[in-house]
Parts: C-alpha cells; structure tokens; sequence
C-alpha cells in the first residue's frame, strides 16, 4: 500500500469520525431542554466552528503523514545502515 492511499485512507477515517461526532452534537442539541430558537442558534454556530476548523484538517493530516514518512524513511536507512 502507497504511504498516499494510506494517507488518504486515514483522511477519510478521521472525516468520517469528524462527521459522526457533529451529528452525535448535532442531535445532543436538539434533544436539549432548550427553546428551539436558542438551539437552532447554538447548532448554527456549531456548524460554523466546524466549518472553520475544517478547513485546517486536510493540510495538516497531509503535513502529519508527509513527516511521518519521512521519518520511517530515515529509520529504514538507519536499520539498513546498521546490517550492512
């Protein structure tokens, strides 16, 4: 498997881990003893807080997976260094 498609699989997991737990906020929300206004007004700005820190996600995963294979390159190196 290419570090890319696992790369890529790990961005889709953590989407959809993201994505469960605003729905599970989402319906926290509004199973709570608040007015409707109140909620609705709550979940929008929920939904704006995510917005903003999703469009972080992407490049940072992509910054996290691009150190991590660069130092699971140099480890190799290393231990390939090492039985020679």
């Amino acid at each position: 498997m290419s570090s890319e498609s696992r790369v890529n699989g790990f961005g889709w997991f953590f989407s959809a881990f993201v994505l469960g737990a605003t729905a599970g906020a989402a319906i926290a929300l509004l199973t709570a003893p608040r007015s409707g206004r109140e909620t609705r007004e709550r979940l929008k700005k929920s939904a704006s807080d995510l917005q903003k820190t999703m469009r972080h996600v992407p490049g940072t995963i992509q910054r996290a997976a691009e150190r991590a294979v660069k130092a699971g390159q140099v480890a190799f190196e290393h231990a390939r260094d090492d039985v020679r």
